[in-house]
């Protein structure tokens, strides 16, 4: 799947915005992307899902897992195109954990799948939960890495899509300068 044919089904859903943005990583943007837009298809999810797995037929992956909630449409179908079972992370009072009963085996391979990256925060959070349960991960992968590739998860990554999307402190913020109302579209309180 080329950049261009994911940035399309983006623009056809909806899913690319544009405006004045706080991120997860409470840093400012002016594009958001907004995958739970995109994949609400699931003939898109399906597609993103067989084009991310491809890259990972042959690594041996054991189990995909993604941190809750942005990762969990598209880890789930990695993992069942694939045809391993899938786990998520989610944040107890800061950290990301395991919980509802999810475990690895000492060096389980495990893949981890974002839907989109922009410092890689959530997806680093999320291999150092798994790493500490004692599994070993392989690599990561998301639909859109919005860094231009800057972003660095210290395991080998995949993306469908690379953007340069300029991420910005609220005191280097045009759009906060001139006043204009920040939204928050993502799932987590920063």
């Amino acid at each position: 799947m080329r950049t261009d044919e994911v940035i399309q089904k983006f623009k056809n859903t909806g899913a690319l915005l544009e405006g004045h943005f706080l991120l997860s990583s409470g840093l400012h943007s002016q594009a958001y992307l907004q995958c739970a837009i995109a994949l609400q298809s699931t003939a898109d999810a399906i597609e993103f899902g067989a084009a991310l797995a491809e890259h990972f037929r042959d690594a041996r992956v054991e189990t995909v897992a993604s941190p809750a909630i942005g990762g969990l449409v598209i880890g789930y179908e990695v993992a069942r195109q694939l045809g391993v079972r899938f786990i998520w992370t989610e944040r107890e009072q800061g950290p990301m954990t395991l919980r509802r009963g999810f475990s690895v085996a000492q060096g389980e391979r495990v893949l981890v799948v974002e839907d989109v990256i922009t410092t890689g925060g959530s997806t680093r959070d999320t291999i150092a939960a798994l790493q500490a349960a004692g599994a070993e991960v392989v690599a990561a992968a998301s639909i859109i890495d919005r860094s231009g590739g800057a972003a660095d998860v210290g395991v080998p990554r995949v993306s469908l899509a690379t953007l340069n999307v300029p991420v910005l402190t609220a005191e280097a913020c045009d759009a906060c300068n001139r006043g204009e109302p920040l939204v928050k579209p993502g799932s987590r309180k920063v």
